[in-house]
């Protein structure tokens, strides 16, 4: 990811939440794993309705122009949700509302609960009004590629949209609540609502109205997905925190706690967001199809990132933050460092193949998912050239979470935004050189490339700053190399089994033909997408699960022993 930003002027370190008198034993839904699983399984769920609503946004606008401009318009009022949504509300107020929890002391839970909703109200009305103030200025600062009634077009829906990223920012307090309850897997399933929203308003006014119609509506629908998303969780809310009532949080110690994390974690995501509108900006330079193009492999990309990093740390987090309530003794490094390494093995066993799989087979997870329509086969293969730069930062960016959460349990804020400025500054001056100075003759989707690779590179360089300085405070356990180089080597044989069958496929029944770069390289058979995709990475996803068991790989055997005994238990019963 990129931006360029001057690192903050230093600051106090911010308060640690007092020491807890004693650790609870954990419940039964606390057990190592399982929150996981929950956050897993909501996030699969708002994932996979996300590709059915990108599957749905393909077919009916493509890689127009139109597309592009609501791409690059949504992605300017979520400068809110992304400052002051789920990640900023997880780093900072998680740990202070769940460390409450933890001392069984509800009450003072619930003046951190009314305090923060206040407040965050407050500044997000203001913004949102900003941003309803400035919208030309913004999009000539966001997307300054673009020209005429492209740009009017998505001035106007960046107007429409901005109203409805703020309750997104609340629906993120929301989650914030229900996770530190470990209530996890409705905070996580909600945005299956946001999502249904928009595929309601594209199969209504799809192929009935014009591309410039559709994503209008489609704007308005995604403001009242966003408003739904946050109702569905605020009764589980309400009933949680029991008398609740917003405030401004003044005289309340866990509010200046909350506020002292809050200004560096906003800071650093905050800096970590600029790489994503300096990817549009940049994309904006080569064309809107582009824009469009790099929003769809982002999509793709993030499924993994989510299911994978992101329901481990987010389960993670309250459970270090209850356990450790401020201090870290040995018993708590102990515990730390088994947590991360258990961590670290669930995220790489899945990512890895994951991002080979992007690497190897990217046009076929693009035409599966999102080839019809107006989306064909060009798309698809423009799709995997951003997928292939992608696959570069995957495991990074999703082991990076975790380290972070360990040092967000630990009270710490700043060391992850300072890494978080040299990643972006390092990952903004890498694609900016190779889109303006390497590669200013390549064609547009080959210089678009060097957008995610430049964010996996420097995702790197950030991942293995946030890993010593964990260890340096925990301790490391060895043995997480070899480990790795299992699961590499069977997703690069599963890998080359999964282009065998497609090159099979291929020469059988014939090539689909597509203009653009690479175009004689890995084509794709002419098969319908989804059957060639069920057929190409389900020969992949076997393969990897069978060379795992055959390298003895923990995770594999773990997950065939949970279906065996869950088979064995239905039998008997």
């Amino acid at each position: 990811m990129r931006g360029s930003v001057s690192p903050p002027s230093p600051s106090p370190p911010p308060e640690a939440p007092p020491p807890a008198p004693a650790a609870k034993p954990e419940s039964k839904g606390a057990r190592r794993g399982t929150g996981a699983l929950l956050v897993a399984l909501g996030i699969l769920l708002s994932r996979l309705m996300g590709l059915v609503r990108e599957r749905v946004f393909a077919h009916y606008l493509g890689s127009s122009e139109a597309a592009g401009a609501f791409k690059a318009a949504l992605r300017i009022p979520n400068v809110l949700q992304n400052l002051f949504g789920e990640g900023v509300l997880s780093a900072s107020f998680i740990p202070v509302y769940a460390g409450a929890l933890g001392r069984d002391d509800p009450k003072e839970a619930r003046r951190v609960a009314g305090g923060i909703f206040g407040l965050l109200s407050l500044v997000v009305a203001l913004l949102t009004a900003g941003g309803l103030l400035f919208s030309p200025q913004l999009v000539r600062v966001i997307a300054p590629g673009l020209e005429g009634e492209t740009r009017e077009l998505t001035v106007r829906l960046v107007r429409i949209l901005f109203p409805g990223t703020g309750v997104l920012v609340l629906s993120a307090w929301c989650l914030g609540i229900l996770n530190s309850h470990r209530r996890f897997f409705l905070s996580y399933a909600a945005p299956v609502v946001w999502n249904l929203a928009q595929i309601a308003v594209l199969l209504a006014f799809g192929g009935r109205t014009d591309a410039e119609g559709l994503v209008i509506a489609l704007a308005f629908g995604t403001v009242a997905g966003g408003v739904l998303q946050f109702l569905v969780q605020l009764p589980q809310v309400l009933s949680l925190l029991g008398r609740f009532r917003p405030t401004f949080g003044r005289g309340v110690a866990g509010v200046r706690r909350v506020l002292s994390n809050f200004g560096p974690v906003v800071v650093g995501r905050g800096v970590v967001q600029l790489s994503a509108y300096v990817d549009v900006a940049l994309a904006s330079l080569l064309s809107a199809r582009v824009i469009a193009n790099l929003t769809y492999a982002q999509t793709l990309y993030l499924l993994p990132v989510s299911l994978f990093g992101m329901s481990v740390s987010a389960a993670e987090l309250p459970e270090m933050s209850r356990a450790m309530g401020g201090e870290l003794g040995e018993a708590g490094k102990a515990k730390l460092r088994e947590r991360l390494a258990a961590g670290s093995a669930r995220i790489a066993f899945f990512v890895i193949p994951s991002a080979l799989a992007f690497l190897l087979l990217g046009d076929v997870v693009a035409a599966t998912v999102l080839q019809g329509g107006a989306f064909d086969a060009t798309a698809s293969r423009q799709v995997w050239l951003l997928l292939i730069g992608s696959a570069v930062g995957l495991l990074a960016s999703t082991l990076g979470r975790l380290q972070s959460s360990a040092l967000y349990a630990m009270g710490d804020t700043r060391t992850p935004l300072a890494f978080a400025v040299i990643r972006v500054i390092l990952g903004a001056g890498l694609a900016a050189l190779a889109i303006l100075v390497l590669l200013p003759d390549l064609e547009p989707d080959i210089r678009a490339m060097a957008l995610p690779m430049a964010s996996g590179l420097a995702a790197w360089v950030e991942y293995l700053l946030l890993r010593r300085s964990v260890a340096g405070r925990v301790g490391e356990r060895p043995g997480a190399g070899w480990g790795r180089f299992r699961i590499f080597v069977a997703a690069a044989i599963a890998g080359m089994v999964g282009l065998l069958v497609k090159a099979f496929l291929a020469q059988r029944l014939g090539a689909v033909s597509f203009e653009g770069p690479l175009s004689e390289f890995l084509p794709a058979p002419r098969l319908h997408p989804v059957l060639n995709g069920a057929l190409v990475l389900g020969a992949f996803g076997i393969t990897y699960f069978a060379c795992a068991l055959w390298l003895k790989i923990g995770m594999a055997q773990q997950v065939v022993g949970g279906i065996a005994r869950r088979l064995l238990r239905r039998g008997r019963g």
